[in-house]
Formats: structure tokens, sequence, C-alpha cells
């Protein structure tokens, strides 16, 4: 991976702790951005986040959390 794409990958990990951050008072809009972060962040991105979102939102959204972390979704390439 080139440090243009990890700086990308960096960025978009970023960009979608800050959305969750934002929309952590609504269940459905977190819900909605958990899975969007899910499809869009590579393998390892997708690791960091779901640790991040367990330990700052488990709390709030234990039920969306564990829903989403714990299905398979089938995105669009």
């Amino acid at each position: 991976m080139s440090n243009a794409e990890q700086k990308t990958y960096c960025t978009m990990l970023e960009h979608q702790k800050k959305v969750l951050e934002a929309v952590s008072y609504d269940n459905k809009l977190f819900k909605k951005e958990l899975i969007k972060s899910q499809a869009w962040l590579n393998i390892h991105d997708q690791t960091k986040l779901r640790l991040w979102v367990k330990q700052k939102f488990y709390q709030q959204h234990a039920d969306t959390i564990n829903e989403i972390l714990n299905t398979k979704y089938d995105y669009a390439s």
C-alpha cells in the first residue's frame, strides 16, 4: 500500500469516527453510519473502528453495535 493510500484510509477512518460521534444521539442514524463505515473501510481500519466504537459507544448503543458488528453485509463493489 502506498503512502497516499495509507493517508486516504486513515483520513476515511478519522472521518467515519467524526460522523459516528456526530450522529450518536440518534440510534437510527448511528446504525446507518456504522453500516456505511463497515462498507467503506479496509479490513485493518474496520478492526480499529470496531474497537473504538465498542470503547466509546457500547453503553449507549450496545444492541446496535452487537447487531452490526456481528452481521456480514453484502456490500456493493
